[in-house]
């Protein structure tokens, strides 16, 4: 493999930050020279002013969005054993988080059109101890709310979104983590929006839940010394919220950067459709914030995903797979169910390729990738 650069990475953060470079120097300047480390004003300036931007009225940072989930079910209610409905199609990070409060992850199957949870095949899995479902806002594309509504409201179970790849994401009138009782976001550094580390928030509209969440993530103290709950040390440091407020009133320009881009890669990459190249479908207009732009190599294709992968890698085109195994064949997770039992999940992670997404991509580069996927059919 060559050492040159590569005609069209699969992200450019330097994009991003060089033209806000001094407003990140100097934000962090302030916090170290005024010493101001952990659960300091940067903070909670943040945690303010992304859950206003999510259309909710609370937010409690924390240092991971594994963490997001896991302490925000326990704020929930949710008990050891209970059953929480996920998708099979997602991060490990859902399933573990589950584990971590202790509870039984549930998976379902997932829609092969644009790979989030099935809420038809949900039905089949709630039983008397399910108690909540996580609907996995994948590639930057919300689950239905109205439809989520309505699954949770007949089955009276806890909507927990899990927002990861979904920052400022709308659909149906709603933004990505408003639909429920609480959501969860990382601020991993290739996110929507990222920190220059780990990161993560919980956002709620109810006052007790976040509250709770601010207790649990320091230590179970409400207050320096006095513990009421089992927590842990769990907070969002005041360093990567400062980065954060800076990048924030840019997210919404940068989600339209990339919507504008996956509308290119549309264009172009139609007339392949019949040749077994077919993106994830949207159907949520504008409001999908494309965190990636996904595309399914289908039977129909004269290659297959690896092998389109290779090709382009030879071109100097960088791509990714999300997610090359559905997580009950994780052999760690084993436990979560058989071979076979989400069969669609399964296609779809032999199928799907993640092309290159980040905001200043040029149509120039997008026109590169999709001459490259040509060539390689071809070939």
């Amino acid at each position: 493999m060559s050492n040159r650069p590569p005609k069209v990475p699969f992200v450019n953060f330097s994009l991003q930050h060089q033209p806000i470079q001094s407003q990140i120097a100097e934000a962090l300047r302030k916090i170290i020279q005024e010493g101001d480390f952990i659960l300091g004003q940067a903070l909670a300036e943040f945690e303010t002013a992304f859950a206003a931007a999510s259309g909710v009225k609370y937010g409690v940072g924390v240092a991971c969005g594994t963490d997001a989930i896991a302490l925000g079910l326990q704020a929930c209610g949710i008990n050891p054993g209970d059953e929480i409905i996920i998708p099979a199609n997602t991060f490990i990070a859902t399933a573990i988080a589950v584990l971590q409060a202790k509870a039984i992850p549930i998976l379902v199957d997932c829609d092969p059109e644009t790979a989030l949870i099935d809420l038809t095949a949900a039905e089949t899995a709630v039983t008397s101890k399910t108690k909540a479902i996580i609907p996995v806002h994948l590639y930057g594309q919300m689950v239905s709310p109205r439809q989520l509504l309505d699954f949770a409201n007949r089955h009276d179970l806890i909507i927990f979104e899990d927002a990861a790849q979904a920052h400022l994401a709308e659909r149906e009138g709603y933004r990505a983590g408003s639909i429920g009782k609480a959501a969860a976001f990382s601020f991993y550094p290739s996110k929507n929006l990222g920190s220059f580390g780990d990161g993560g928030m919980l956002i709620t509209n109810d006052a007790q839940l976040a509250e709770k969440m601010r207790t649990l993530r320091n230590y179970g103290a409400p207050s320096k010394y006095l513990h009421t709950e089992i927590g842990t040390n769990s907070r969002l440091d005041n360093l990567q919220a400062a980065v954060l407020n800076v990048k924030l009133p840019y997210l919404e320009k940068w989600n339209r950067d990339r919507t504008d881009a996956a509308q290119h890669y549309n264009t172009l990459l139609a007339p392949l459709k019949h040749k077994g190249i077919v993106p994830i479908a949207n159907h949520s207009s504008s409001g999908h914030i494309y965190h990636l732009y996904v595309i399914k190599i289908t039977e129909e294709s004269s290659i297959d995903r690896n092998t389109l992968q290779e090709k382009l890698a030879q071109d100097g085109i960088q791509t990714g797979i999300h997610y090359p195994l559905p997580c009950h064949l994780q052999p760690a997770y084993q436990n979560l169910g058989n071979r076979g039992d989400f069969p669609r999940a399964e296609t779809l992670c032999q199928q799907i390729l993640s092309l290159p997404m980040y905001p200043g991509l040029s149509n120039t580069q997008i026109e590169q990738v999709v001459r490259a996927i040509v060539l390689s059919l071809n070939c």
